[in-house]
């Protein structure tokens, strides 16, 4: 237990199970003991699982939880992920497909190079500056291979997973009651409110009263306490981010997988391939504005061929934006309760780690005083606001104008000031680094991230414009990066 000696853990009430709620309550047990720790879960109401995916996050929870890596993978029918591959995305020639990667420390000295020959191509001289080449995610990906090197080779890459949503839900329920936390499976049907504004109890449909000091509102997009019961107001993303559907469906699997997402552009959105060790997710991101359900869920299948005859196709609703506070009263808000900002770059799952180890850590630092709460609500808040703005960087640089949806997002001007700021730095050719700094102080994506997204897409002059490298400036040492990241992928063993 790692809570002050000057205060007692709370008691905490989870509503809601699935994989925010059962990681919620995980961690939460972690920290303060498993017997602080109920978790209220429906078993009349179904789980969004649709194959996921994740950042490196997840395996710093796993590791942080003392779970074994081939234990809970082999449970989850997970597989590794060493990034994500963006095709179609981009009109311009050489770009139509670029691989954002997870860093390796031998990034370390190959990211220079692309950062230099980024450099080079913002000021319209030719240069070597696709993402490509220069990271050891995107070769080991490209060979079929897995991110775990050799004994005698100690610089792998981070990583995360695909896994199926559902069964990592079952599993962190397995091991948290096992470990002594609390499991009610139960309908909540009423939320009470004490005279004081707090949440006093949650009312059960069978009788049962569940009272707490705390409660976790993990109820999904209804929000059961947070936004019904307390009425928490919710910050909609809709003018910067169309997308508010997903048209669902799984298909078979070969016998063997690459290692990354698949982020394909289709007309009114983009689609996802996600391979499982049973089976592959795919899904559909789209707005509802360009294309009908209908629509979306024939050009789904039609992309995905013979493989998506006779599989059966879901329409999910999401509501994009995160409410206003993400602790308010005695309430803490994670997961689709919280916010959702569309699955493009698997931020779902690290928002609900960072969020409840965060928690902690202010609550710990202050019990239920305004100023921590205040300060953990401006973080989490800079935390889903620095994310819609890589997201949305996505849309507005996307080179493609193919459709009016992709014409309506290259057009969107309803872009944040440190969106604006993140643009301008490019195109004005300033370091990217530093203008990352002083735009969000503590940045959630690295300069790498952002010289990866315009890299990517080839967001440089003209290609008419584009001029020789004069022979003062040095040109970018692909080459030594190539070798360096050759014998690097030389290390690791297919998959």
């Amino acid at each position: 237990m790692n809570a002050s000696a000057a205060s007692i853990p709370p008691r905490v009430v989870v509503l809601g199970g699935g994989s925010a709620g059962w990681i919620t309550a995980c961690l939460l047990a972690r920290e303060w003991g498993a017997d602080r720790v109920t978790v209220v879960e429906s078993p009349e109401i179904g789980i969004i699982g649709v194959g996921d995916g994740s950042t490196p996050q997840l395996k710093a929870l796993f590791e942080h939880l003392g779970i074994a890596e081939a234990e809970w993978m082999t449970a989850c029918d997970a597989t590794f992920k060493l990034g994500i591959r963006f095709t179609g995305w981009s009109e311009r020639a050489g770009y139509d497909s670029y691989f954002h990667p997870f860093p390796s420390p031998v990034d370390l000295h190959t990211e220079p190079g692309f950062v230099h020959a980024c450099a080079l191509a913002r000021r319209g001289f030719e240069a070597p500056a696709h993402p490509d080449a220069w990271f050891l995610a995107a070769k080991l990906a490209d060979e079929g291979k897995g991110p775990q090197a050799a004994p005698n080779f100690p610089f792998a890459p981070t990583y995360g997973y695909h896994f199926d949503a559902y069964k990592l839900g079952a599993f962190l329920r397995e091991w948290a009651t096992v470990r002594g936390v609390r499991h009610l499976p139960l309908k909540v049907a009423n939320v009470e409110i004490g005279a004081d504004g707090n949440v006093a109890a949650l009312a059960c449909s069978d009788g049962t009263r569940i009272e707490g000091d705390m409660f976790v509102d993990c109820s999904g997009f209804r929000s059961i306490i947070a936004q019904q019961a307390l009425r928490e107001p919710f910050v909609s993303f809709a003018d910067n981010l169309f997308n508010d559907r997903a048209v669902v469906m799984p298909t078979r699997r070969g016998d063997s997988y690459t290692p990354q997402t698949e982020s394909i552009a289709m007309k009114a959105g983009w689609r996802w391939s996600i391979p499982l060790t049973t089976r592959v997710g795919n899904g559909y991101v789209y707005s509802s504005r360009h294309i009908s359900d209908d629509d979306a869920e024939a050009e789904l299948r039609t992309a995905l061929g013979a493989e998506a005859v006779g599989a059966e196709a879901r329409v999910l609703r999401m509501k994009v934006g995160r409410v206003e506070k993400s602790w308010t009263r005695n309430c803490l808000v994670a997961g689709l309760a919280q916010g959702f900002i569309e699955p493009l770059e698997a931020t779902a799952l690290h928002i609900v780690i960072a969020t409840a180890l965060d928690f902690v850590r202010a609550y710990e630092a202050g019990d239920m005083g305004d100023g921590h709460r205040d300060e953990f609500n401006a973080r989490t808040a800079a935390r889903y606001d620095a994310i819609r703005d890589y997201i949305v960087a996505h849309y507005r640089m996307s080179q493609r104008t193919d459709t009016d949806y992709w014409r309506e997002n290259a057009a969107n001007q309803a872009l944040s000031d440190s969106l604006k700021a993140m643009m301008t730095a490019w195109f004005t050719q300033k370091d990217i680094a530093a203008a990352n700094i002083e735009t969000y102080q503590t940045p959630h994506y690295a300069p790498m991230s952002w010289h990866c997204l315009f890299a990517g897409y080839g967001t440089f002059p003209p290609e008419a414009k584009m001029r020789p490298r004069p022979a003062e400036l040095a040109a970018p040492p692909l080459a030594e990066a190539e070798t360096l990241l050759a014998a690097s992928a030389s290390n690791f063993a297919p998959l």
